[in-house]
């Protein structure tokens, strides 16, 4: 059964935004009192959180798909509907979050470290708050709007400060169980450890954590065996230790072979590997054979420059020197990181010719078609119950008003011709129909009621009735002349 996941496909879904409620407050002796439809509430984000207690993706290989909640939609009253529940997700320290192509969306380092993968839905407007002092009673309200809904994917990549590198069976989980209290499966075969082994390590008044990458073999960087898996883990540690096994009983290996072949697979895979401060351990020394061979390498190993430990983690020898020797590399390895810079705000204000939108056009079977695209125009679109005509009519408005019928008119766009708003494969598709100067005040008295205009003084209902009159006898006497 597996009990460690390090890559998985997450199928995530923000909740919707609940729609807007199209109300007319009423009570006793006062049948119109004035539009109270509230707004519907927003939908709930899915968030990525790091949790120190998480160590693997294992839930989410299990179940892939995480949906948030839907908002409420809003009632009479101008009661707003409630909001729709964030979905909080943990991962492991050290997740990254990429897209379906392989761009990397975001690195979750640190505890409490979030990223939003899916964002919910805007609740739609009631009727009360589109209310105006031109627009008193609107018949209508604003649709929410969908989730966002996103396929990403989440690589977990073991945050360490020392990682073992080594052959399979070279001694690197024997030698993490008897540094730390980490207890990872021990035996005398190849590949006993499959997945990544974290342990803790006090060293005086230091503390560090040191993890025990699974073997190594030649052609892992071009992913032969489980080489890609393995050396994703290697990328976040600090300080690499080559273990080699100086009791090795193939004969064709040797210590300084096996540590050419793998720093020649740590410079193929790059990320930076190939700059890490390193140190060789010299494993297995408590065998007679092992401690001579090690003898005969180490005076090469030190001519390349590396400082090298024997230890035997079976006899417990030079445990003590090569932790506090770690001490070291850790402590300047930290002291090289970059501080952490306290959170700036971005501020990029928009470009004085910036309209929110473009138009484009596309010509399908040899007929024109314009493409409105914008994040207003789109949004606006979906917010809009087109099976009522006044919403469909202030949709007019806010295109009208935002520049859209003006930048078709200078796209070459004619009466008729099709306008697309939105993606291809999501999109409203209409005959425009180009409408006057003054269309957009004429537009702008949709959902006017004389129910709710102020009462007119005596005098002034008279003369209106007057003028009334005679445009009447006006209009009889020249449609009847005799």
């Amino acid at each position: 059964m597996t009990t460690f996941v390090d890559r998985v496909e997450l199928h995530v879904a923000a909740g919707n935004g609940g729609h807007g409620c199209a109300s007319v407050h009423r009570e006793k002796f006062k049948p119109l009192g004035g539009p109270d439809g509230g707004n519907g509430g927003r939908g709930g984000d899915v968030i990525l959180v790091v949790d120190q207690s998480v160590t693997t993706l294992l839930d989410y290989h299990h179940s892939p798909h995480r949906k948030a909640t839907n908002g409420k939609p809003g009632e009479g009253g101008n009661r707003s509907g409630k909001d729709g529940q964030d979905l909080v997700l943990p991962v492991p320290d050290g997740t990254v979050v990429l897209d379906k192509r392989g761009n990397v969306l975001a690195d979750l380092v640190g505890h409490g470290t979030s990223y939003v993968a899916a964002q919910g839905g805007r609740g739609g407007l009631g009727n009360a708050a589109l209310a105006s002092a031109r627009r008193k009673a609107p018949g209508f309200a604003l649709l929410g709007e969908p989730g966002d809904a996103s396929d990403v994917v989440l690589e977990l990549k073991t945050v360490a400060d020392v990682a073992l590198v080594g052959y399979p069976s070279a001694g690197k989980s024997s030698l993490i169980s008897v540094l730390s209290a980490a207890k990872p499966k021990i035996a005398d075969y190849p590949f006993t450890t499959l997945v990544p082994n974290l342990g803790v390590v006090t060293a005086g008044s230091t503390v560090y954590t040191i993890a025990d990458v699974p073997g190594l073999i030649p052609g892992a960087s071009q992913g032969k065996g489980l080489g890609l898996e393995f050396l994703r883990h290697v990328e976040r540690c600090s300080v690499l230790v080559h273990v080699l096994d100086t009791a090795t009983l193939e004969s064709d290996r040797d210590p300084v072979s096996d540590l050419d072949v793998i720093e020649a697979e740590l410079r193929n895979y790059g990320a930076g590997l190939e700059n890490r401060p390193r140190l060789v351990v010299l494993n297995k020394v408590d065998i007679p054979d092992g401690q001579d061979l090690a003898d005969m390498v180490r005076p090469d190993l030190e001519a390349r420059g590396y400082r090298v430990f024997e230890v035997s983690a079976v006899a417990h020898k030079g445990l003590k020197e090569l932790s506090y020797a770690l001490v070291e590399f850790v402590a300047e390895a930290r002291a090289a990181r970059p501080k952490e810079e306290a959170t700036r705000i971005v501020i990029r204000p928009k470009a004085v010719d910036d309209t929110g939108f473009t138009v484009t056009r596309e010509d399908e079977d040899g007929e024109a078609l314009y493409r409105v695209r914008g994040e207003k125009p789109e949004r606006w679109v979906r917010q809009t119950d087109f099976n009522n005509d006044e919403a469909v009519g202030y949709l007019a408005d806010r295109l009208n008003r935002l520049g859209v019928e003006d930048a078709l008119m200078k796209a070459g766009a004619r009466a008729g011709d099709g306008v697309a708003i939105g993606p291809e494969e999501n999109a409203v598709v209409f005959d425009w129909e180009p409408s006057l100067s003054a269309g957009a005040e004429m537009l702008g008295r949709r959902g006017e009621d004389h129910r709710f205009e102020a009462p007119r003084p005596a005098a002034q209902r008279r003369r209106d009735r007057d003028a009334e009159r005679d445009d009447a006898e006006r209009a009889f006497d020249e449609f009847n002349p005799f």
